[in-house]
């Protein structure tokens, strides 16, 4: 991540960057988005200028509040679900946002916190019209610098939902997804961070972060081994680094803080002699303390409602599905995949955390696990890339993106896009199709 050249907005995030977290201040200019008309209430609880509601096709309707903070960028507040089959809205997240993007050099000569020591949020870019296709630009007031066309709502088609066809070959039953995309901009130095949430008529809820931008020309000095040659022959190498992104959610399904983390692991067995294929066998471990989690094959994690059920009387739970990740083992906090710890409001930034959370307190998700027990867990995701650049890099850089789903498990007691001539078959299919 090439930082050498400091903006004027970088500038002023290195200096605020020690003082407690500034309180959100931000305004629309406008609607929040193109959504269609939302059902009658029950609603977030924000004013309509920062307010996201979009019904998609199949009939699933997401709502949410935004905020804009000078160090996180893009706040998600109090965001629900409501598929058809629902009554009201069912509470997913109370909060998400970006909770670092560390970028260590493979050099070893530089080291950057994105978000709280290089200006992240008063870089938020201005979008063109042509950048929210089919959507709404609204302004956030940013301070010391002013309003900024900078949030980006629109829809997107994302092609099959699902598919379907009878074993006659007389039906076929599909459907083409829609999702809605909710988006900023950030500039720090020669990149730009394009933060997007997606929530998808199916319950699904992806978070990514793309990079794009700039090769930084100050970097083009790599002669130790630890670059990649750029331009005409062997002269230019720009160095090598790593973009470790973090993300703080704060979930609250159905409307409680006290939801609980389980932890699934599957192991394989080899065929017994005599016959037979490989059995698997596949076991819950509560997570009832905090946790530093690493990824493995057949390992994943859900978030389990306290008080909600589906209308078959399972517990309602999303699944933690994290993308492609390198990890990075440079640093304490970057060396594992998720963290689990107890909610505290002055923790809120993964590295680098510029909030007083009291005297000598440490600073960094790694070290605030230390065996409290989970009453109110926040998650914390970690997905890295390792950036070895490329002459296809420039000029401007392609747009890689890093980031994970959310994927509701057992939330509905059907695919909430069941077609009505199928909705008999819960747990009871047709032979075949």
């Amino acid at each position: 991540m090439p930082h050498p050249f400091l903006s004027r907005a970088r500038k002023q995030g290195a200096v605020l960057a020690s003082a407690a977290l500034l309180a959100t201040a931000t305004a629309a200019a406008g609607p929040v988005s193109s959504a269609t008309a939302a059902p009658a209430p029950p609603r977030p609880d924000c004013s309509a200028a920062y307010r996201v509601e979009q019904t998609l096709d199949g009939g699933t309707t997401w709502r949410m509040c935004w905020r804009y903070d000078t160090d996180s960028g893009l706040i998600l507040d109090k965001v629900t679900y409501q598929p058809k089959s629902a009554a009201a809205p069912i509470r997913v997240l109370n909060s998400a946002k970006l909770a670092q993007i560390h970028v260590p050099y493979d050099d070893g000569n530089a080291e950057y916190d994105d978000l709280t020591g290089a200006g992240f949020g008063w870089g938020l870019q201005n979008l063109k019209p042509a950048e929210c296709p089919g959507g709404t630009i609204t302004a956030v007031k940013v301070p010391e610098v002013g309003n900024v066309n900078g949030l980006c709502t629109t829809t997107r088609a994302r092609g099959h939902a699902y598919r379907m066809a009878n074993d006659e070959g007389t039906k076929v039953w599909q459907a083409q997804g829609k999702d809605l995309l909710v988006y900023t901009v950030n500039k720090v130095a020669w990149y730009e961070y394009i933060t997007e949430w997606r929530f998808s008529s199916d319950g699904t809820i992806a978070a990514n972060v793309g990079a794009t931008g700039s090769l930084s020309p100050g970097d083009y000095n790599a002669t130790d081994g630890r670059g990649w040659p750029i331009g005409p022959g062997a002269r230019s190498y720009a160095t090598s680094h790593a973009h470790n992104v973090f993300w703080r959610l704060d979930f609250g399904l159905d409307g409680s803080v006290k939801d609980r983390i389980e932890q699934y692991d599957s192991k394989v067995t080899a065929p017994a002699a005599g016959g037979g294929g490989p059995t698997v066998k596949t076991t819950r471990t509560p997570v009832t303390k905090e946790l530093a989690g690493d990824a493995k094959n057949m390992r994943w994690w859900r978030v389990v409602s306290a008080t909600g059920k589906n209308k078959d009387g399972h517990a309602r739970s999303y699944e933690i599905v994290p993308g492609p990740s390198n990890t990075h083992a440079g640093r304490g906090f970057t060396k594992h995949d998720i963290y689990f710890t107890q909610t505290r409001a002055c923790e809120q930034f993964a590295s680098n955390n510029i909030l007083n959370c009291g005297p000598n307190a440490p600073d960094s998700v790694d070290k605030w696990v230390n065996g409290e027990t989970l009453t109110d867990p926040a998650v914390w995701v970690n997905i890295g890339f390792h950036h070895i650049a490329r002459d296809e890099d420039q000029q401007p850089m392609p747009v890689h993106w890093q980031g994970f789903q959310l994927a509701p498990r057992d939330v509905t007691a059907m695919n909430p896009l069941t077609p009505a001539d199928l909705a008999n078959q819960n747990g009871a299919p047709n032979q075949g199709s």
